[in-house]
C-alpha cells in the first residue's frame, strides 16, 4: 500500500508540472486500498502547517486563492479530521474551525479527479513556508490555551456584533453612522476598562496577535484600511502581500475590536462603492477598475484620519470620566508593549510605495462614503 503512495508522491509532489500530477493520480486511482493511508498522509501535511505557524483559516484562505473552492473543501476535511487528535485547542481555533467550508465526498467526481485534486493540495501544503506564530499550537498545555474572559465580555461583544450587522444591512447612511458610532463607543469603553483592570490586577500584560485576510482585488487599499483600524485601536498591522494576509499585534480586547470593525467597514465601503459605481455607469462611464481603486483608496485614507481623531477624543473623554490618574501612563505602557512585540515578531519589515489614485470621481465618492461610515459628532470613537 505504502509503495503505491510513495510512487505517487515521488511523481506528483517532488517534480514540477501537470504530468507528474497525472502520473501520481493514475497510480492512486487504481489503488482504492490506499485511500485511508492517503488521507493519513494528508493529515501529516496539515500537522506540519501548524508547526510552521499556520492556522486553519490561513491554510484554507491560501488554498482557495492558489487552487480553487473544491481544494479548499478538501483542505477543510483534512483539518477537521486532524484536529480530532487534540484534547485542547487555542480559543481562536474553535471559531475558525466552525467557519470551515464543507468537505466534498471522497472519490468524487471520479477516483482520478479526486486523487489529482488531493495531490495538488498536498503539493501546496508541502511548500508552505514558515511564518510568525500568532498563538500556541494545538495540544499545548491548558494554561497556555485559555484566558479568563473579562466580566461581561461575551454580552458586550454580542451587542457590538449586532450593532455592526445592522449598520451593514441598512440602506440609510445616517442610520448606519449612528449604529457604527454606538458600536465604536462600546469598543472604546470596553478597551479602556480592560486596560485599567489589567493594570490593577497585573494581568494581560503581554500583547497577542491575529491574522486577517487581505484579499484581491484592490488589496493595497484594503491593507491601508486595516492599518488605519489597527492604529486607531492601539494595534500594529504588518501586511504580507505574497501570502494575502496581515498580522495584527495588540492586546486581546483591541484585536477583537480590529477584527469586528475592519470587517464591518469593508462591507459598508464595498456596498457604498457598488452604489456609486452604478450611478457612474448610468451616466455612461466605463472605467470601472480605476474608479473602484480610487474609491477604496480614498475611503481608507479618509477613515484613517477620522479614526485617529476619534481615538484622541475618546482618550480625552475617558480621562475626564475616569477618576484614575494612571490612565494615560497605562495606555502608554501598553503602546510600548505592542511596539516591542511587533518588533520582536517582525525584526525586518519594508515599506511599499502605494500607487496613487487616478480617478477623481472615485476618490470623491470614496471620501464621501468614509464620512458616512465614521462616527457622529457625539460618538466617542474607537480604540480607547
Amino acid at each position: 500500500m505504502e509503495s503505491v503512495i510513495d510512487q505517487a508522491f515521488a511523481a506528483a509532489l517532488y517534480t514540477e508540472g501537470d504530468a507528474g500530477l497525472d502520473t501520481g493520480a493514475s497510480l492512486l486511482a487504481a489503488a482504492p486500498q490506499a485511500d485511508a493511508e492517503l488521507v493519513r498522509r494528508g493529515e501529516e501535511f496539515v500537522r506540519r502547517a501548524w508547526q510552521r505557524g499556520w492556522l486553519p483559516a490561513d491554510v484554507v484562505r491560501l488554498v482557495r486563492r492558489d487552487l480553487d473552492e473544491h481544494a479548499a473543501g478538501l483542505a477543510a476535511g483534512l483539518i477537521a479530521s486532524e484536529v480530532r487528535r487534540y484534547d485542547e485547542l487555542p480559543p481562536r481555533w474553535r471559531t475558525q474551525l466552525d467557519e470551515l467550508p464543507a468537505a466534498p465526498p471522497p472519490g468524487r467526481p471520479d477516483r482520478f479527479s479526486y486523487a489529482s485534486a488531493l495531490l495538488a493540495l498536498y503539493r501546496l501544503l508541502l511548500a508552505l513556508p514558515a511564518i510568525e506564530p500568532v498563538g500556541p499550537p494545538p495540544g499545548a498545555a491548558r494554561e497556555a490555551l485559555t484566558r479568563p474572559p473579562a466580566a461581561g465580555e461575551p454580552r458586550m461583544l454580542t451587542r457590538i456584533r449586532a450593532l455592526l450587522a445592522k449598520a451593514e444591512a441598512t440602506g440609510y447612511p445616517e442610520e448606519a453612522e449612528a449604529l457604527t458610532a454606538k458600536a465604536q463607543e462600546l469598543m472604546a469603553r470596553h478597551s479602556i476598562d480592560e486596560a485599567l483592570l489589567a493594570a490593577r490586577t497585573h494581568g494581560d500584560r503581554t500583547p497577542g496577535a491575529c491574522r486577517i485576510g487581505v484579499d484581491a482585488p484592490y488589496e493595497t487599499a484594503k491593507a491601508i484600511l486595516l492599518d488605519a483600524v489597527a492604529s486607531a485601536n492601539r494595534c500594529q498591522a504588518v501586511w504580507n502581500s505574497d501570502l494575502g494576509f496581515a498580522t495584527v499585534i495588540g492586546f486581546e480586547a483591541d484585536l477583537e475590536a480590529v477584527e469586528l470593525l475592519h470587517t464591518s467597514l469593508l462591507v459598508q465601503g464595498t456596498a457604498a462603492m457598488t452604489r456609486a459605481e452604478a450611478g457612474q455607469r448610468a451616466g455612461g462611464r466605463k472605467r470601472t477598475k480605476t474608479f473602484r481603486q480610487s474609491f477604496l483608496m480614498a475611503y481608507a485614507q479618509r477613515l484613517g484620519s477620522r479614526l485617529a481623531d476619534g481615538t484622541a477624543r475618546a482618550t480625552a473623554e475617558a480621562e475626564g470620566d475616569t477618576a484614575d490618574a494612571a490612565l494615560l501612563p497605562v495606555l502608554a505602557a501598553r503602546d510600548l508593549a505592542v511596539t516591542e512585540a511587533a518588533e520582536q515578531m517582525f525584526p525586518r519589515t519594508t515599506t511599499t510605495r502605494v500607487r496613487g489614485a487616478t480617478d477623481l470621481d472615485g476618490w470623491t465618492h470614496g471620501t464621501r462614503a468614509a464620512d458616512r461610515a465614521r462616527m457622529g459628532g457625539d460618538a466617542k470613537g474607537i480604540g480607547r
